[in-house]
């Protein structure tokens, strides 16, 4: 009787968690995860990224919430949204999005949002624009926090001489994105 009883509490407890739907979309730059929980968007990461585990972690948990594998309309929507801008037709997306983070990575993210396509910043600019120039580290690791890439823009944060840094889609990818956006060039990319 007691294993039926856990099996009834486990049954229940998955019933009544939420469930955040993915669905992998292939882009011409990498696989990304894509996530929606209550019609907005809150991950569109990279499949392969070093810290996949531990970002899915931290988001089921700060949402109660688990991972189920099938498509909604914020989901259509954002393939949408992402393959025009993989065409070079769209520049801004308007996508809800629920950011899963600290209160200071959602201000960080924010802030990211408001970068513009085809511009660059380093991690200092984006510190000084928080007003909080001596957060530069923690400004460093809010970006590489961030489970909405692209949409999210943190490709779009460079070293303070310019260098492409850190990205978790990997420097390809950030590459191929800033030239996409007309912030490189063809010659950078290699």
């Amino acid at each position: 009787m007691i294993l039926h009883e856990g099996f009834y509490y486990l049954i229940q407890t998955y019933i009544k968690q939420q469930k955040i739907i993915t669905f992998v979309y292939n882009s011409p730059v990498g696989e990304l995860l894509l996530g929606s929980l209550d019609k907005k968007l809150c991950v569109c990461d990279w499949v392969f990224r070093t810290k996949r585990k531990e970002i899915d972690k931290r988001i089921c948990n700060a949402l109660d919430a688990i991972f189920e594998v099938g498509t909604s309309e914020v989901i259509k929507k954002t393939v949408e949204q992402l393959a025009e801008y993989f065409n070079g037709e769209r520049k801004v997306f308007d996508i809800p999005l629920l950011l899963v983070g600290t209160p200071f990575q959602k201000t960080v993210w924010e802030e990211l949002i408001k970068t513009p396509f085809g511009e660059k910043i380093s991690y200092s600019v984006l510190s000084k624009r928080l007003k909080n120039e001596g957060a530069i580290r923690a400004v460093a690791a809010a970006n590489g926090a961030n489970a909405i890439s692209i949409i999210v823009p943190c490709h779009r944060i460079v070293g303070k001489n310019g260098d492409l840094v850190g990205y978790a889609g990997g420097l390809p990818a950030k590459k191929k994105l800033l030239h996409l956006e007309g912030s490189i060039s063809q010659l950078s990319l290699f």
